[in-house]
């Protein structure tokens, strides 16, 4: 029996009334097919799902399926990630769900001061009540300078992130460091699957990748060299009024700077843009998307969720921690995970996007 369940979500009201430079709002739709034997009897699915910050806003969501329970969870173990969980505990047919939502993204600008970092380095905003003097690292932030399996910061990773940020000052200047060295010791690699799995030194090693490996290396560096640093697993919104963004994931990063707080940095694009417009480092254009997108990213995506690769699913997923970002889709069958990287086989979706006024 078909079962809809409509969730009213209060957005705050200022989210909607303050004035940004460039908004992009519309529908997204996650369509979700699960192909699983018809006599299944645990078949399991989570969606990243998408809540207000101050700079996007979700509402008007409405969950759809044939599932036998859902639910959205908080996510305990990364503060301000969603999921929505749903089971299907009983033989069908076809198992599936709908995520339906409305977004309204702002372009994400933090201003920040102009420094000097050297030839070839970004310039920088100058932003208003910028204080010089960095201040302490916050205890609750300091959990984004820990290295783990997934996000190595010892050994050849600290050789480097050391080398990289020598006579650097502080975390400002470290950050633009690292993101410089990135850009210019990594390529976009479009037969990758995906966005890439983030393996750091392998990336570091064959210095190719898409988005989830550029932003994995520069987290990575960024924390051996004492900047705290995380990635941003999010969606693309479309540019066409309709439009099929299934492909659409997109992974940046952010660090954080004492006094101020999370920039958002996206060298995997400046990457992505110069393959597509066939454009060198040393292009005056490459110049300027370098500057755009240190502290800054445009208003054509929402973050998903912020959570570390190695992701701890709320209710727990049977096969333990997702090697990966919660961005795709996740879906087990009787206790075994089923290709989750975009595979489109056993788990099928599509996402698409219609623009609304």
């Amino acid at each position: 029996m078909l079962k809809k369940i409509i969730l009213a979500i209060a957005i705050i009201p200022f989210i909607f009334s303050i004035s940004y430079a460039k908004e992009r709002a519309g529908e997204v739709a996650f369509e979700v097919n699960i192909e699983a034997p018809e006599n299944s009897q645990d078949v399991r699915l989570w969606v990243p799902y998408p809540v207000s910050d101050a700079e996007q806003a979700i509402e008007d969501i409405k969950i759809e399926g044939n599932f036998t329970y859902s639910g959205v969870y908080g996510q305990k173990q990364y503060p301000g990630d969603t999921a929505l969980y749903a089971e299907w505990t009983k033989p069908e047919k076809t198992r599936f769900l709908t995520l339906t939502f409305k977004a309204k993204a702002m372009e994400r600008v933090k201003l920040i001061p102009r420094i000097k970092n050297g030839a070839g380095s970004a310039s920088f905003k100058q932003g208003k009540g910028f204080s010089s003097k960095e201040s302490n690292i916050p205890v609750e932030i300091q959990e984004y300078l820990k290295g783990n399996q997934f996000i190595p910061t010892d050994g050849k990773i600290k050789e480097i992130a050391l080398g990289i940020t020598k006579g650097k000052k502080n975390i400002l200047q470290k950050a633009v460091a690292v993101y410089d060295w990135v850009i210019a010791n990594t390529f976009r690699d479009p037969n990758v699957k995906g966005c890439g799995t983030g393996d750091v030194e392998r990336i570091l090693s064959e210095k190719s990748g898409k988005c989830a490996d550029i932003s994995g290396v520069y987290v990575a560096l960024a924390r051996a060299a004492g900047v705290p640093a995380r990635e941003v697993w999010g969606l693309r919104l479309g540019k066409k009024q309709v439009d099929d963004i299934t492909g659409g994931h997109h992974c940046w990063a952010e660090f954080y700077l004492p006094g101020y707080g999370w920039i958002p940095v996206d060298p995997a694009d400046v990457r992505k843009v110069m393959l597509t417009e066939k454009l060198e480092l040393v292009d005056p254009k490459t110049k300027e998307y370098r500057d755009y997108y240190f502290g800054a990213v445009d208003e054509y995506r929402i973050a998903l969720t912020r959570g570390a690769k190695g992701y701890n699913l709320v209710p727990a997923a049977k096969e333990g921690p997702i090697p990966y970002g919660f961005m795709y889709p996740y879906a087990e069958i009787d206790g075994k995970a089923i290709d989750w990287l975009a595979g489109q086989k056993e788990l099928k979706y599509k996402i698409t996007f219609k623009e609304v006024n």
